[in-house]
C-alpha cells in the first residue's frame, strides 16, 4: 500500500452498517482514517440485503459521508459476508508425493481442489482452515517434508448459493462502486479479536450480532466448526416490544435498564418515555432472560457438536453489538460454566481511534481491514492530451464517470475576457447569478441520481 491510498470496507450489519477507511504498515498495523456507521432500517435482515433499494442507497450515503471525512474518494470497497446460512464444511484431498518430498507445486495444487470444490446445494465462499497429513502424521508446514503421500483437510465456508446476488444489485447497479472483494464476517472478526494462544488452547467465538450470532469454536489453531444462530439483539428487542412499547421505545429500555442477570434494584421503574407505562423491572430482564435461555441453548449444543466440549481452554470470548447487554458475561459463565471474556479489536492491531477500537459493534468491520490488499482509492486517471487549433496542447482528466456520486470540480484556468456588448437588464436578471448556480451544481441532480 502506498501512503496515499487506503482499504475501505462495508460492514452490512442487520442494525447498522459500518463502514470504516485504513491503511495497513509493513507489520499489518491498522491505521484508521475515517470511520461511519447509518442504520440499516429494514434493509438487512439477519445478515443479507433484503431491500436492495433501501440498502442501496444507505452505502450510497455512507460512502459520501466518508468521502467527505478523507477529502478523497473511494472507488471500491471489501464488502462482509454474512446470513444465517454460513456454516463450516470439511473437504478433504490426498495426492501421492511423486519426487519423494512435498512441494509448493502439490500443496498449490490440494488447494486449487478445494477452491473449485461447490457442495451440493450450497456454494463454496472461502477456505478457512486446513490441516496437512504427511502419510498420516499431522504437519503445519509440509513443503520440503519427506513422504510418500500427503493429504488436506480443509474448512471451507460454505451458504446459500445466491448470498451475493442482493449484494451486488444493491452496491453495484445502485452506486458507482466496484466490489474488490467479499470478506466472511465471522472470520474477521476472528482475526482481529483473538489472539494465537486462545486459538490454540481452544475456545468458543460467539459474534452476538443484532440479527443473528455467529458461533466459531477453535482448537489446535485451526477454525473447527462455525454456524450462524438465527438470533441476535434485536430479538430481546422485539421481545420487549410485548409489553405494550414500540420498538424503538425497546430498544431504548434494553440499552438502558435491561440485564442478563437480575439484580437487587426495586422492581418498578419509572418509564422515561412521556405518556408510557410504568414498566416492572423483573418483568423486564425475565423476558429478555427467557430470550437468551433459547439462545444459549443452541450455543451450548453446538458446542457440543463440534466435538471440543471440555476442552476448550480459553472458554468463551464473546463481540458484537449485542455483547455490550448489562452482565452478559456473568449470564454466559453460569449457564455455560466455562471462563468468559468481552472482546474487540486487538490493541496491538490498530494504533489510533481507542474509541473505535474498543466498540465491540465495530470488531467485524475492523477485521475486514486485516484482509483488504487492493487499494480502494479513486485514482485520477493521467491527463489525455488534445491538440488545440493553434497546435499547442492542453491536459484534460475527469475523476469519475458514474451514477449518483459526482467528482469534485476542478480549478480551471479561466478563459481571456472576451469583449462582448453589455446585456440588456432583463437578460442580467434572468441569466446573472442563478444561471452560475446552475452551473455550478446542476451536475450534482442529473436524471441518473434517480436510477
Amino acid at each position: 500500500m502506498t501512503q496515499s491510498g487506503f482499504i475501505a470496507v462495508i460492514d452490512l450489519g442487520s442494525s447498522k452498517i459500518k463502514g470504516v477507511v485504513g491503511r495497513k504498515n509493513e507489520n499489518g498495523v491498522i491505521s484508521i482514517l475515517a470511520s461511519s456507521s447509518i442504520d440499516s432500517g429494514s434493509s438487512i435482515r439477519r445478515g443479507m440485503v433484503y431491500n436492495i433499494e433501501q440498502a442501496g442507497a444507505n452505502v450510497h450515503k455512507l460512502i459520501m459521508m466518508l468521502e467527505n471525512s478523507l477529502e478523497r474518494r473511494i472507488g471500491k470497497v471489501y464488502v462482509s459476508l454474512s446470513g444465517q446460512s454460513l456454516h463450516t464444511f470439511e473437504f478433504s484431498e490426498m495426492l501421492r508425493i511423486s519426487s519423494g518430498m512435498v512441494t509448493e507445486e502439490e500443496v498449490s495444487r490440494l488447494r486449487k481442489s478445494a477452491e473449485k470444490f461447490q457442495p451440493e446445494m450450497k456454494r463454496n465462499y472461502r477456505i478457512a482452515d486446513v490441516e496437512y497429513y504427511i502419510d498420516d502424521k499431522p504437519e503445519p508446514n509440509p513443503v520440503g517434508v519427506t513422504g510418500s503421500e500427503i493429504e488436506a483437510g480443509f474448512k471451507l465456508i460454505v451458504g446459500r448459493p445466491n448470498l451475493l446476488v442482493n449484494i451486488e444489485k444493491s452496491i453495484t447497479a445502485k452506486t458507482d462502486l466496484e466490489i474488490a472483494d467479499y470478506i466472511v464476517g465471522p472470520m474477521a472478526s476472528a482475526s482481529i479479536a483473538l489472539n494465537d494462544e486462545e486459538k490454540e488452547l481452544g475456545c468458543a467465538f460467539l459474534d452476538f450480532g443484532a440479527g443473528t450470532t455467529t458461533l466459531s469454536v477453535y482448537k489446535g489453531g485451526i477454525l473447527r466448526r462455525m454456524v450462524v444462530i438465527p438470533f441476535g439483539g434485536k430479538n430481546l428487542t422485539k421481545d420487549i416490544c410485548a409489553l405494550n412499547f414500540t420498538e424503538n421505545d425497546a430498544e431504548q429500555l434494553k440499552i438502558k435498564f435491561g440485564k442478563a442477570f437480575e439484580s437487587q434494584e426495586g422492581p418498578m421503574f419509572l418509564s422515561p418515555f412521556s405518556s408510557k407505562p410504568d414498566v416492572d423491572l423483573t418483568e423486564l430482564n425475565k423476558v429478555i432472560g427467557m430470550r437468551l435461555d433459547e439462545i444459549t441453548a443452541n450455543i451450548k449444543e453446538q458446542i457440543a457438536l463440534s466435538g471440543y466440549e471440555g476442552q476448550l481452554g480459553a472458554g468463551l470470548i464473546i463481540t458484537g453489538g449485542a455483547s455490550q447487554l448489562k452482565n452478559i458475561d456473568l449470564y454466559l459463565t453460569q449457564k455455560l460454566k466455562m471462563p468468559v471474556r468481552r472482546a474487540s479489536a486487538r490493541k496491538t492491531l490498530v494504533n489510533n481511534f481507542p474509541d473505535l477500537m474498543h466498540d465491540p459493534s465495530f470488531t467485524q468491520a475492523l477485521g475486514m481491514l486485516l484482509f483488504g490488499e487492493e487499494n480502494c482509492e479513486m485514482v485520477k486517471p493521467d491527463p489525455v492530451e488534445t491538440e488545440e487549433e493553434e497546435g499547442g496542447k492542453s491536459g484534460s482528466s475527469s475523476w469519475f464517470i458514474g451514477k449518483g456520486r459526482n467528482p469534485r470540480p476542478e480549478k480551471k484556468p479561466k478563459p481571456p475576457k472576451e469583449k462582448k456588448p453589455k446585456p440588456e437588464k432583463e437578460e442580467k436578471e434572468g441569466g446573472g447569478f442563478f444561471s452560475k448556480v446552475e452551473g455550478m451544481f446542476g451536475g450534482l441532480f442529473s436524471e441518473e441520481d434517480d436510477e
